[in-house]
């Protein structure tokens, strides 16, 4: 009888929710990071020289992660106020048109607002999905399936390599916008959250309420730590991956590095250790410990990656999986946000917490560039590297443990 209840309970990874969240975050995925690997090809396609190719490029790049801090509050206010399936059917439905728009560019003004629409969307994807499996199955099964959406959603980097690797730069963008009109027929048969409906019904509580995280001093501090736990993962990739070519010069590899190479060999490992550190959270009853494992991989790898004395391209993108799969606790800390936070709050946390992660990015270049010329491009790294992995270590070691918690809760003033 027991084993029978075990089946029938790990049944759940196989719910509608689960597969069509993973597939949706697949797709976000692709929507997300497309625009960095076709920067240089569609820019050029443009008539960008190489100097405007770079100033555009990194604007570009600024309104689409504008796009997305925007877009976190929006979706994640909405999640609450009117239900975690409107966030998946209106955030696809807005990133796929723009997608399918940016395969019709014809000019950088047009691009950069597109890019700005796309953010937008691709903003509630992950928190929307992440709250809906998390309150669909049974708590001892949360990490497992938040983590196979992960495992399975972030492939979509590989698939936006290849697309753009077999086909032009404007096939990528509809092949984009097509998959999210299929993911759009897909989410039709799928429930919303029990614990949502139930919440919904009490007409007199405040839901979707962003300015709460600031208005309690307690309730602030634990929003900063589930941010502060996530600054590793956007360091691997926006600094560590994202200037392997620099990192590549400064090491004295002469074969060439390519960016996007390195981003698509992170995102597997990521994948993988999404996987993995599901798993782990689900044999150590722990979120803390698992999530502390994978950092310090990260941080191990990170040393190696800048301080070992790498002489080829092949060991650095296999440093760069090896970063993947050590920040690969990134559902585990949108799973950890969401678990944090009651009901009424649960979709605006999930949505907006990993989405201010993402925007810190714009920090940590700029701190980057400012590094760079005063101490040398592994160094700048470095030091940028050991805040982050201080904040983020600090954070996962303070903050409370939420393996065993019952989600159906609320948050009052």
């Amino acid at each position: 009888m027991e084993t029978y209840q075990n089946k029938k309970s790990w049944q759940h990874l196989f719910s509608a929710a689960v597969v069509v969240a993973a597939l949706g975050y697949f797709v976000d995925i692709y929507d997300l990071l497309l625009f960095g690997i076709v920067r240089i090809p569609s820019l050029t396609d443009l008539g960008l020289n190489e100097a405007e190719r770079s100033i555009e490029g990194a604007s570009i790049l600024n309104w689409q992660m504008g796009g997305l801090l925007i877009g976190g509050i929006l979706w994640g206010v909405l999640g609450d106020k009117k239900g975690r399936l409107s966030v998946l059917f209106g955030s696809i439905i807005t990133y796929s048109i723009a997608n399918f728009a940016c395969g019709f560019v014809q000019d950088v003004p047009v691009y950069k607002a597109l890019r700005f629409i796309a953010g937008i969307g691709l903003a509630g994807e992950l928190g929307a999905g992440i709250t809906l499996v998390s309150e669909s199955l049974p708590k001892k099964l949360r990490a497992i399936g938040t983590s196979v959406v992960a495992g399975v959603g972030l492939l979509g980097a590989v698939a936006a390599y290849f697309t753009v690797e077999l086909f032009s730069w404007r096939y990528a963008y509809f092949t984009g916008g097509g998959l999210g009109v299929l993911l759009l027929l897909l989410r039709i048969g799928v429930f919303e959250s029990g614990m949502f409906k139930e919440m919904a019904e009490k007409s007199e509580l405040r839901k979707g309420d962003f300015l709460s995280f600031f208005t309690n001093s307690s309730r602030l501090k634990l929003y900063a730590k589930c941010i502060g736990i996530g600054l590793p993962t956007w360091y691997v990739i926006g600094i560590l991956a994202t200037f392997s070519n620099e990192f590549a010069k400064a090491l004295g590899i002469t074969e060439t590095v390519k960016p996007g190479l390195a981003v698509m060999w992170c995102y597997i490992g990521l994948a993988a250790g999404d996987l993995l550190s599901g798993v782990m959270s689900y044999y150590l009853s722990s979120r803390k410990k698992a999530v502390t494992i994978m950092m310090l991989l990260t941080f191990i790898g990170a040393l190696i990656y800048l301080y070992a004395g790498i002489q080829s391209a092949k060991l650095l993108y296999l440093m760069c999986l090896w970063l993947g799969f050590g920040i690969g606790y990134w559902a585990m800390f949108v799973t950890i946000g969401a678990e944090q936070f009651g009901t009424n709050v649960r979709a605006t946390a999930a949505t907006t917490i990993p989405n201010m992660v993402r925007g810190t990015v714009v920090l940590m270049t700029t701190l980057y560039a400012y590094l760079k010329p005063l101490v040398f491009e592994l160094h700048a790294a470095a030091l940028l590297g050991l805040i982050c992995f201080a904040l983020g270590f600090y954070c996962i070691l303070t903050i409370p443990e939420t393996s065993d918690r019952d989600l159906d809760f609320i948050e009052g003033d």
